[in-house]
């Protein structure tokens, strides 16, 4: 890996594309270096992944509501399949991008990154599938823009924090998925390079999608930066250029949006971001540092809900606690913690996403059930308990200067998104633990490999695939490497006939 140098450039200094970050990224893309054999069978385990979340949610509003959008884009030739619909139905790529990533995402259950910025690098799939089945692509191809887009993915959210300035994480992913198209059709570099600039462009949203009384949106957004791009690569394709330079030009993100606006006196003196590449020749990676969720809650509660299992063997009586404190890094305690000051995250009649990052809730109930339900553990009924509202109010986070610099460590056998709990019971007494990691995370008790992606795949999708569509779509996917041009629509996962919901009509 390279570390690049990124800052704002004046107008007059005619910064050249080849010093360019997009330009680079674009290079990334159209090196055409193997994808390793273990890269390989982790992009299956996300691909298996993106499809247990899906259909879980395949019939949850917003994803409804996706999909009828989607089908409103009928399209016979060249079109991609939209997920739980038979797979003689397609529609649009974009649109397709769009049904598809929001049923992704809706859950909060897939893929995590997490370093200067966090991020789901999962929802490349997406966009970069449903391409795939438009444009007739094989197996191998589609493998090959999947390792781009996650390896693009993960080296800005290595290297450029976004939620610093209140900017939404989409705005890594969609050129990202730009770059990964552009790898899957082997297209130029000039195109690619336009494609990001692009997709970067249209895609810069603020984060209030994730703060105070969370809505639908959350889901949408990410499905939305892929809908972008692949419309950018579409115009880009057909000749059409963009803003350029993106990253560091005069009025670019990072000179108004990023790190120059807070230093606009000089703006143009100090390098802002240094940001990893792969060298020409160098395999693309990224995905092997990413990791998914055992639990259907924001990543950061995935370790402190393994460990409210664990402590509560330790509890005979939950109303004889007094007060719990969760001692953790900056981002837990300000984004899902009590440091955000959302009264949203208290309240009992709170959405689902406002339920998802609020680790006070989440704790209170993984302590109190010792499991966690992607359904259950949210439904109205349970946040409204008595004795839940009680304990979830007992609880607290604040900022441990230590969990903080582990989350930001550099080193990935020190790297952890947990905490330390301290429970003080009425009496006096104290129950005191911590947990760096996830069960699941690879450096966790109970790592996810092939068999626990699968297991997943069953475990959600039970009830709603036939045992019949299950079992052919796990042995379609693991030939993945396999699957000829033309093949890609066996990769969608159809319910059975009257299964799906239909949306309220809208405008499409």
């Amino acid at each position: 890996m390279k570390l690049h140098p990124v800052k704002v450039h004046p107008s007059k200094s005619l910064l050249k594309r080849e010093d360019q970050l997009a330009w680079k990224m674009a290079g990334v893309a159209v090196d055409k270096v193997p994808v390793e054999k273990d890269v390989q069978e982790m992009i299956i385990n996300r691909v298996i992944d993106n499809a247990s979340v899906a259909i879980a949610a395949i019939n949850r509003r917003p994803v409804v509501s996706a999909r009828g959008m989607a089908l409103g884009h009928a399209k016979k030739a060249g079109g991609a399949q939209v997920m739980g619909v038979k797979s003689a139905t397609t529609v649009s790529p974009e649109w397709a991008a769009w049904a598809n990533g929001t049923a992704v995402r809706e859950l909060d259950m897939h893929d995590t990154f997490l370093a200067a910025d966090y991020s789901h690098p999962g929802d490349n799939i997406p966009p970069i599938l449903a391409v795939a089945q438009a444009m007739g692509k094989s197996g191998r191809d589609l493998i090959r823009g999947l390792a781009t887009g996650y390896e693009l993915h993960v080296d800005l959210v290595r290297a450029i924090c976004l939620h610093e300035h209140k900017v939404d994480h989409i705005a890594h992913l969609c050129p990202a998925a730009a770059a990964g198209i552009g790898t899957l059709l082997g297209l130029k570099q000039e195109v690619v390079f336009q494609s990001i600039q692009q997709a970067l462009h249209t895609s810069v949203s603020f984060r209030q999608s994730r703060k105070g009384e969370i809505s639908s949106w959350k889901a949408y957004a990410p499905a939305h930066a892929g809908k972008l791009a692949v419309e950018a690569v579409d115009r880009c394709m057909r000749g059409e250029g963009a803003p350029s330079p993106i990253y560091e030009g005069e009025d670019s993100v990072i000179a108004w949006v990023l790190a120059g606006r807070s230093n606009r006196q000089d703006v143009y003196g100090p390098v802002y971001y240094q940001v990893p590449l792969p060298e020409a020749g160098e395999a693309k990676r990224a995905i092997m540092a990413t990791y998914t969720k055992e639990h259907s809650a924001e990543y950061q509660s995935q370790a402190l809900i393994d460990l409210a299992f664990r402590m509560r063997e330790q509890i005979t009586d939950f109303d004889a606690i007094e007060k719990i404190t969760i001692h953790t890094s900056h981002h837990t305690h300000y984004v899902i913690g009590t440091g955000a000051n959302d009264p949203q995250k208290m309240d009992p009649k709170a959405s689902r996403e406002t339920l998802d990052h609020s680790i006070m809730y989440i704790f209170a109930v993984a302590l109190q059930d010792g499991r966690w339900h992607h359904v259950d553990s949210y439904a109205p009924r349970r946040a409204g308990r008595a004795d839940t509202v009680r304990l979830w109010h007992k609880i607290e986070t604040k900022e441990d200067p230590e969990w903080t610099r582990k989350y930001h460590s550099k080193d990935p056998d020190e790297l952890a998104f947990g905490g330390r709990v301290e429970i003080v019971m009425k009496d006096g007494s104290r129950i005191v633990d911590e947990l760096g990691v996830a069960n699941a995370h690879p450096n966790g008790a109970r790592p996810f490999a092939r068999d626990q992606y699968i297991h997943k795949f069953r475990t959600l999708t039970e009830g709603i695939l036939s045992a019949r569509e299950a079992n052919r779509f796990i042995e379609v996917v693991q030939d993945l490497p396999r699957l000829k041009a033309g093949e890609l629509g066996a990769l969608n996962v159809a319910l059975p006939a009257g299964g799906l919901l239909e949306s309220k009509p809208g405008i499409f």
